[in-house]
């Protein structure tokens, strides 16, 4: 009798661990797709909804009057929590990297956007001198609930907001005690804990680098309580009257496009916000100065595809980056 017990027991435990679902939502928001995977039968997709129309309010330069809009108008506002903490950390990853990350090259950025056949536009030296006037994360001041800025100076949080916006769904989550989940928003990435259904870490894609837009996975690996950001330059970028290649990557110091041969940068780190912010630093350092940034820097796991010397793909795991 006591035997049958054990093998029901048995049966039970293995009957319960089929069972167990995740909710899986997906949708759209920040111009791209979001995908959340967690382990409660509770559908938190209003709740979702809610915080990404706070975020849009305060970070969105799209809309018309969110609160960095009107930031950049020069109009007096207060702060938000969103705000400032996007603010903060951009702050110090600004001086980390010596001015590699900067939200303020955005107006610099628009002005040298794409022309015919993604062809580089011959501006004007002295608009660009005239733009890079006001560049400068380091002239932007928050004081109590307030921000000086000069006045031509543009702030775009577009290469951080999205981490920072998979933080803040994780972070409700975890309020809500949920403890396994995935979420990801346009490939940026945190995960908690495991995949309840497949009792496994959270399996996660790094992107084979495609010029002609098709996309494939160049590996597979795992991420357990940890995030995941990927900047690429492969997607955007112009071809001078030389047939030279450029990314998308102003020059914080020159105002000018800058080349490189850095095809897809993948960072991870305890947040997404943090990840997101250095795979965009890395993008405008290059290989040789990111790897010196490394050497005093453990908390980032950092993956490099780039083009060699022989114009072929080649790839630099830095900081212990899983192989799988």
């Amino acid at each position: 009798m006591k035997q049958l017990l054990l093998i029901f027991f048995a049966l039970s435990v293995l009957a319960c661990k089929k069972e167990l679902k995740n909710t899986k939502l997906s949708g759209e928001i920040f111009g791209t797709g979001y995908s959340i995977i967690y382990d409660s039968e509770i559908n938190y997709k209003e709740e979702f909804d809610s915080l990404f129309y706070n975020l849009n309010k305060s970070l969105s330069t799209y809309q018309t009057n969110s609160l960095i809009s009107r930031i950049n108008r020069n109009e007096e506002v207060d702060m938000d929590v969103y705000f400032e903490n996007v603010f903060n950390a951009s702050k110090q990853i600004f001086y980390e990297t010596d001015g590699a990350f900067d939200p303020t090259i955005g107006a610099v950025v628009n002005a040298w956007d794409f022309g015919p056949e993604n062809s580089i536009i011959n501006l004007d030296s002295l608009k660009i001198d005239s733009l890079m006037q006001s560049v400068g994360f380091n002239k932007i001041i928050i004081n109590e609930k307030t921000l000086k800025k000069p006045k031509d100076a543009f702030i775009d949080f577009n290469a951080i907001a999205k981490g920072y916006g998979v933080d803040v769904i994780g972070e409700f989550l975890e309020s809500q005690n949920v403890k396994n989940y995935l979420v990801e928003i346009g490939g940026e990435i945190r995960v908690r804990g495991i995949n309840v259904e497949k009792q496994s870490s959270w399996k996660v894609g790094v992107e084979m680098p495609h010029f002609d837009g098709t996309q494939s996975i160049l590996k597979a690996i795992s991420l357990q309580d940890e995030a995941m950001a990927t900047s690429g330059t492969y997607r955007k970028f112009k071809i001078d009257e030389n047939g030279n290649r450029y990314a998308h990557i102003i020059d914080t110091k020159t105002g000018y496009p800058s080349k490189t041969n850095l095809l897809s940068i993948s960072v991870i780190a305890e947040d997404c916000m943090t990840a997101d912010a250095y795979a965009t630093a890395f993008k405008a350092m290059g290989i040789e100065k990111v790897k010196d940034f490394l050497k005093n820097h453990h908390e980032l796991k950092v993956f490099l595809i780039f083009e060699n010397d022989k114009n072929e793909f080649d790839t630099l795991s830095l900081n212990g980056f899983p192989e799988n």
